[in-house]
């Protein structure tokens, strides 16, 4: 009888490379925020993917990009750190925005995003680490237009195997968790069979109502927000009570996120309460204040409930 393997795998790269979706194509359900924003994954997600009898623990980075801000830098040494400490490390790539600035009609966006990418590219080459790389979204080009991106990308030696995937559509996916699987140590389980995430439901929680607010307000609110969830209470029946707090920078950002006579935290609430109720499996009532709180960023215990270093 062949031993069950068991190990970690970081998944990294630029913001809105897709990483969050893919790890949740590979655990098969949500564990991870998804948004149209960049860089919305704050802090490592673990989530658990089950291959046969083969259990690959996935860290869902945050992105790595220029710093500018403490979070900012605590974000990206998360996601080195991550990487430093698995057994596998998977690159996901934006095809799209690569084919397109290569074409010379990316824009801002997409240069950044290569910009990104190479950074990681150089992080890996500079630590001696090789990388699975994943180059995402390729359902938006045709098939001569990857060639090139893959002889580009190789050429660097960083990276030992390519997979070409689509963590929306599904493409590749199954062939890339098999070889995950492979790579893993042989080991015991690390987490039950049936467990798909190493995430406190109170964070959950917290991280389902704040992809809502992005989800919502992605024009007219910059990612100066913040959600804590301050009570969960299991009821008599069953059910959870769930009290949460959304921060705001300034106090004209509050009335952006309540809405005219409250709609718009009573829409962002209604979804979020069902996302619960579908992750813990159990009826959800859920309420929600929103408060301004300037610098909400520079608060050192909200870094340590993320899991990330204040002193950086």
């Amino acid at each position: 009888m062949t031993e069950p393997r068991a190990g970690f795998a970081a998944i990294i790269g630029a913001p809105n490379a897709g990483k969050s979706t893919l790890v949740n194509a590979l655990v098969g359900e949500k564990v991870s925020i998804v948004t149209r924003k960049v860089q919305t994954t704050r802090f490592p997600v673990r989530g658990i993917a089950m291959e046969g009898e083969n259990q690959i623990v996935l860290v869902d980075t945050p992105g790595v990009f220029e710093p500018r801000r403490r979070l900012d830098r605590a974000m990206v040494k998360a996601a080195w750190t991550g990487a430093d400490d698995a057994d596998a490390i998977v690159h996901v790539i934006d095809a799209e925005a690569r084919d397109l600035v290569a074409v010379g009609k990316g824009g801002g966006a997409e240069k950044l995003s290569v910009k990104d990418d190479d950074s990681v590219t150089e992080g890996l080459k500079a630590a001696g680490k090789t990388a699975i790389l994943a180059l995402n979204k390729i359902d938006t080009l045709e098939r001569d237009r990857l060639l090139p991106l893959v002889e580009s990308l190789t050429s660097t030696g960083v990276y030992s195997d390519v997979f070409m995937i689509s963590s929306t559509k599904g493409y590749g996916v199954a062939d890339l968790k098999a070889k995950l699987a492979s790579m893993m140590p042989v080991s015991p389980h690390l987490y039950p069979a049936d467990q798909a995430a190493d995430i406190p439901q109170r964070l959950l929680a917290a991280e389902i109502t704040r992809e809502q607010i992005y989800d919502r307000l992605h024009q007219e609110m910059p990612y100066s927000t913040a959600v804590e969830t301050e009570s969960w209470r299991r009821l008599h029946d069953g059910s959870v009570r769930i009290e949460q707090r959304i921060f705001v920078e300034r106090d004209s950002q509050r009335p952006i996120v309540l809405g005219k006579g409250g709609k718009t935290v009573k829409v962002i609430g209604s979804a979020a309460r069902a996302e619960m109720e579908q992750a813990f499996g159990c009826k959800v009532h859920l309420f929600l204040q929103v408060q301004v709180q300037p610098g909400w960023d520079e608060n050192r215990a909200r870094y340590l409930a993320m899991g990330l270093d204040y002193d950086i």
